[in-house]
């Protein structure tokens, strides 16, 4: 296996690794098998397990998820791909009132295995339909687990735990990840879900990302240091399990927070980390939390204008500035 990886391989690499050890496990969704996929990120699958395991369906969201719901709750570990993050809408009822609740209302009798994948996010120019950041509305269903990587080593750290889980988990792959390059993982690689990751150490102001923002947030702190600055960077990895000790670790060595989220202001993920922040760490805060997060508004098309709408490296570094001398 080659040093560095893609993004993009490394989900194909991830999905393969859990198929060679558990037979149960099987794909599902839109091109996956024939075409590898509209990302490339299934490229190998179909020819290396065949098409009992790696399955086209029709395009419908409802059937991809029900049918993964069914295959889930009779013994096998499905992966199911929705092409779109947007395209969750299509399937809302399965995912967030039927499997989410199964285990809970059978008491344990019955689990529901299986990830929904699904390429998230902005920063292409894909348009309002096919550019959303849709982590907080999975993030509002009790019983679903998020997991959202930034690199590719944990791409396929985070699909071994996804998979293995008895909790429906939903994997987001970031659209404009896809191309980036890191370390290729180990052998048996498994990142835990709900264990953040320090990206990078800092004294000064504490900075929380995901996935795409993460990258975002490391380029900002890499400006800063030439600045005076040292920023800490938190890749949260998951948002259920949320983990918020390395949060309130990190605030109470560096005294400030910026939580740099794709997801709108409004009801964005992080609200929750900011309020909990708040409530069990408001002794170690010297100046007031502050979130960088898109503009409520529908993500417009032309690069200039999206560049408006979500986080970039200057709005989070203008925003750590600003903290850093409160």
């Amino acid at each position: 296996m080659a040093d560095v990886i893609t993004y993009r391989e490394a989900v194909a690499e991830g999905i393969a690794r859990e198929m060679r050890r558990d037979n149960t496990i099987v794909c599902l969704g839109e091109d996956i098998a024939e075409a590898e996929g509209v990302f490339k990120t299934t490229v190998g699958l179909l020819a290396e397990f065949g098409p009992k395991r790696v399955w086209d369906t029709p395009i419908s969201e409802q059937a991809i998820v029900g049918a993964a719901m069914g295959a889930a709750m009779t013994g096998m570990r499905p992966v199911a791909e929705i092409m779109f993050s947007d395209f969750l809408a299509c399937c809302w009822d399965y995912l967030a009132n039927e499997i989410p609740k199964v285990r809970y209302m059978t008491g344990g009798q019955v689990t529901v295995p299986l990830v929904v994948r699904t390429a998230n996010g902005g920063g292409l120019g894909f348009g309002a339909q096919h550019s959303q950041a849709t982590e907080n509305w999975a993030f509002t269903v009790p019983g679903l687990k998020i997991a959202a990587p930034s690199t590719p080593a944990d791409v396929i750290g985070l699909m071994a735990s996804a998979i293995r889980s008895d909790d429906p988990v939903v994997f987001f792959e970031h659209k404009g990840l896809f191309a980036s390059k890191g370390p290729a993982a180990p052998p048996d690689h498994v990142v835990p879900l709900g264990a953040a990751n320090i990206a990078r150490t800092g004294r000064d102001v504490t900075v929380v990302a995901l996935a795409s923002t993460v990258p975002t947030a490391l380029a900002a702190a890499e400006l800063l240091a030439g600045e005076g600055i040292a920023v800490e960077v938190l890749d949260l990895r998951c948002l259920v399990p949320l983990d918020m000790a390395t949060v309130l670790d990190s605030v109470s060595r560096t005294s400030r927070l910026v939580i740099v989220e794709e997801n709108p202001y409004q009801g964005g993920w992080g609200g929750t980390v900011a309020s909990i922040v708040a409530d069990e760490g408001f002794e170690f805060l010297d100046a007031p939390i502050r979130r960088v997060a898109a503009e409520c508004v529908p993500l417009p098309f032309a690069d200039r204008l999206e560049d408006e709408v979500i986080p970039t490296v200057d709005k989070v570094a203008d925003a750590v500035r600003r903290l850093a001398v409160f």
